[in-house]
């Protein structure tokens, strides 16, 4: 505490000195001025001295943390269906990882270092960085088979991505990066998915466009979506049926609709007399 205090002294009538503007204050009112003034705390110059060597005097200790290394993160593209994103889902996916364990013999590394203070001389001192750490155990990677498992959240969208932490790339003198699983939607050959709405082509005869129709669509899980048209029904007519589209990811209480677009089909051959008289 008392080296902390005279070097605060020393910091502090150094930056007066080097400051045009503080040093007519501290001329003209003395150590009060400064005090009433816009005066620098201890924190400020210890950072204007040393940056992130401040953490040895008190200063924030989480400078530390962006020294410790670290391992790559790992993305992974997560195929899902359609029906996946409907109902949701649990799956579970096999990593083989590599796990930093213990081997035979020392190894050199950086993984402890610490700053070292030493007075020279009255407001005069040194500091050094110093290896703490002459030598750590050896280790070597080995491959490990894991079991994860991801939830597929209803309505979950396409390019979002679900965090293992610590489950990325090893670092043998630090921490390991995460693995990120990124949604990868697969295209559906009954369905279109646009935001939470889903659309589907649904062919007709000319007959049951011109006289009326009846039919149910199977959905995603399997329930059925009964349609009715009792009038002409024109190429490229739409019918909205709500609350039949996908879940809101952030509310599966709200569903979106469910877009069915009609393609009418036209007889090949010309009709027989029959067949207009019918």
């Amino acid at each position: 505490p008392a080296v902390a205090e005279c070097f605060v002294c020393f910091a502090s009538l150094c930056q007066v000195l080097s400051d045009e503007e503080k040093r007519k204050q501290y001329d003209a009112y003395g150590e009060e001025g400064l005090k009433d003034g816009h005066q620098s705390s201890h924190g400020d110059i210890f950072s204007h001295f040393f940056g992130d060597f401040g953490f040895m005097f008190g200063g924030n200790p989480r400078q530390q943390d962006r020294n410790i290394p670290r391992g790559s993160d790992i993305i992974v593209d997560l195929e899902v269906t359609l029906e996946e994103v409907y109902s949701g889902n649990f799956v579970e996916v096999v990593r083989n990882k590599p796990v930093a364990r213990q081997a035979p013999g020392k190894r050199k590394c950086n993984c402890r270092q610490e700053m070292r203070t030493t007075q020279l001389g009255p407001g005069r001192f040194q500091m050094t960085q110093e290896v703490v750490c002459d030598e750590c155990p050896n280790v070597k990677l080995v491959n490990e088979e894991r079991t994860l498992e991801v939830e597929i959240e209803p309505g979950v969208r396409d390019g979002m991505e679900y965090p293992f932490i610590g489950e990325g790339e090893p670092h043998v003198d630090g921490e390991p990066g995460d693995l990120r699983f990124r949604i990868k939607v697969l295209k559906h050959p009954v369905f279109e998915r646009r935001g939470d709405d889903l659309y589907t082509n649904v062919t007709i005869s000319l007959v049951e466009a011109l006289t009326g129709f009846q039919m149910d669509i199977t959905h995603l899980d399997g329930h059925k979506v009964h349609v009715a048209q009792s009038k002409i029904t024109k190429p490229g007519a739409k019918m909205w049926k709500k609350g039949e589209g996908l879940p809101n990811f952030d509310n599966n209480n709200i569903k979106g609709s469910l877009i069915i677009t009609f393609d009418v089909e036209f007889p090949k051959e010309q009709l027989t007399s029959d067949q207009r008289e019918g």
